[in-house]
């Protein structure tokens, strides 16, 4: 009868010895469960992440692929012989100035013996001048000619317009949106920024 008394009072008392490995094993196995919880919701997290940032990417792309077309569009409609390297090259030195070939090089992210080739391509069609430095005769300037800096105008005018009508399919709440997403993507690449265009003049009433 002690015994059976003893027995029904054990819950309500301390542990007996015998019952510690039980309880401490217990704790061990929830902090375990609890442990592998937390991981398994990280490494959710984790895939969660990169799959956020491939998406990222992919818009990224697909936007990029379709501004270098409707550049190519524009030089088809424009200068069909003007490939988008050249382009370029006329674009930074219509908005550096008269630039040495090592500026010239470093704005292009080319060695100097390519930026040299593309030069002599576009000097020899008219649309770059070199000349001597006059502060160093054995430097060139680089300078876009008039013919340069019209075909150069040209072709962004036609390019603006074709963004333009695209932008204008745009509610107006997602065009805030992209404004806001494409300059902070700009600000992560340190681009820096074009700056908008000017509105055009209102056109005059008629009489």
């Amino acid at each position: 009868m002690g015994n059976e008394e003893a027995r029904a009072r054990r819950p309500d008392g301390p542990a007996a010895p015998g019952d510690e490995p039980a309880q401490h094993g217990g704790e061990d196995l929830d902090r375990e469960v609890a442990h592998d919880l937390d991981r398994n919701v990280d490494q959710d997290l984790d895939q969660d992440l990169d799959q956020d940032v491939e998406e990222v990417i992919a818009a990224v792309l697909t936007a990029s692929r379709l501004l270098v077309a409707i550049s190519a569009r524009a030089l088809a409609r424009i200068e069909p012989s003007l490939t988008l390297p050249q382009l370029r090259t006329l674009v930074v030195l219509d908005s550096q100035g008269p630039v040495k070939l090592a500026a010239l090089a470093a704005a292009l992210g080319v060695n100097p013996s390519t930026a040299m080739r593309m030069v002599d391509r576009l000097a020899a069609a008219g649309s770059v001048t070199r000349k001597a430095n006059p502060g160093n005769r054995r430097e060139v300037v680089l300078e876009l000619t008039a013919e340069g800096r019209e075909l150069v105008a040209q072709v962004l005018a036609d390019r603006h317009a074709e963004i333009a009508a695209i932008v204008a399919r745009l509610p107006a709440g997602q065009r805030a949106g992209l404004v806001h997403s494409l300059h902070a993507l700009a600000a992560a690449a340190e681009a820096p920024p074009v700056p908008p265009r000017p509105a055009p003049p209102p056109e005059p009433a008629a009489p």
